[in-house]
C-alpha cells in the first residue's frame, strides 16, 4: 500500500463520499423526501462514516485512527438498519436497498480491512520496539 497523504486518498473514504451521495439522493425523492426524521437520521449516519474517517486521519495516531475508524464502521452499520426500516415503509423498493445496502457493506468492508491493515503495522512496530528493548539488556 502506498503512502496516503490525505484523507481522501484512502479508499474506504472515496466509497464512504459515494454512499452519502447515494443516500442524499435517493432521500431527497418521494414520500422519503417527506419522512423528515427517517431521511435526516440515514443522512447523518452516512455523513458519519466519512467525516470519522476524515477526522481519524487528521487526529494524526493509528490507535486514535482506528478508534475513529470503528465509529465510522457502526455508522455504515447504522446506514443499513435504516435502509432495513425505508423498505419496509414503502420508502424505497428491493432493487434500491439491494443497491444501497450492497454500497454500506462494501464500505464497512474496506474499513475493517484498513482498521486491520493498521493494527498490523501498530504491532509489528510494538514488536520491534520489544525486540530492540530486549537486545540492548542483551
Amino acid at each position: 500500500m502506498g503512502k496516503i497523504e490525505n484523507f481522501e486518498d484512502i479508499e474506504a473514504w472515496k466509497k464512504a463520499r459515494e454512499l452519502a451521495r447515494e443516500i442524499y439522493a435517493i432521500s431527497n425523492e418521494g414520500a422519503f423526501a417527506r419522512d423528515f426524521g427517517l431521511r435526516d437520521q440515514i443522512r447523518r449516519a452516512a455523513v458519519s462514516v466519512m467525516s470519522n474517517i476524515a477526522e481519524g486521519f487528521e487526529r494524526g495516531g493509528d490507535v486514535e485512527f482506528r478508534r475513529f475508524l470503528a465509529i465510522g464502521k457502526g455508522s455504515a452499520g447504522e446506514v443499513k438498519a435504516q435502509l432495513y426500516v425505508a423498505l419496509d415503509d414503502g420508502l424505497i423498493d428491493q432493487g434500491t436497498f439491494d443497491a444501497l445496502y450492497k454500497m454500506a457493506t462494501e464500505t464497512g468492508s474496506l474499513i475493517g480491512g484498513f482498521m486491520r491493515y493498521l493494527g498490523r503495522g501498530s504491532a509489528s512496530h510494538e514488536s520491534r520496539a520489544k525486540n530492540d528493548r530486549n537486545s540492548k539488556r542483551s
